[in-house]
């Protein structure tokens, strides 16, 4: 009997893992692309319909308490620890597109595509469009 129970509670989480590992919510690990330095950590999350994604933690304590000087309108000179930079996604197809993403940074708005990688869950593909040019960053999902 006790085997039995293990067995399930076994399955239930296996089960639990697999599933919450097939979408892009949840916690994930910015990574800089040019530096692969953990820079913070971006929330993903579900709100009206769409995907949204704020910064809960920032990893060097001397830009914790910044703000976006360079951010426009409602975000500007808000606090980059609680900004959201991924606004209105929508799911298309196996990505989410139709949204944008703000580096907090220079306070530049893309065009944003986010997508699981396909050989490893764990890892999320981040591309910032203008125009015809890009840049992406992989971030990680963070436990």
């Amino acid at each position: 009997m006790i085997t039995m129970t293990r067995y399930f509670i076994i399955v239930a989480l296996f089960i639990f893992q697999y599933s919450t590992s097939q979408t892009i919510l949840g916690k994930w690990k910015t990574v800089d692309d040019a530096t692969g330095e953990e820079k913070s950590i971006v929330e993903i999350y579900k709100k009206d319909g769409k995907v949204f994604g704020k910064i809960i933690e920032i990893f060097d304590a001397s830009k914790r308490d910044l703000p976006c000087n360079f951010c426009k309108g409602d975000d500007y000179n808000q606090p980059v620890l609680g900004l959201e930079i991924i606004k209105n996604m929508e799911k298309v197809g196996d990505a989410y597109k139709k949204g944008s993403i703000t580096n907090p940074e220079d306070g530049k708005v893309y065009d944003c595509r986010l997508k699981l990688d396909e050989s490893n869950s764990n890892k999320l593909q981040v591309r910032g469009y203008v125009a015809f040019f890009y840049r992406t960053q992989y971030w990680i999902r963070a436990n």
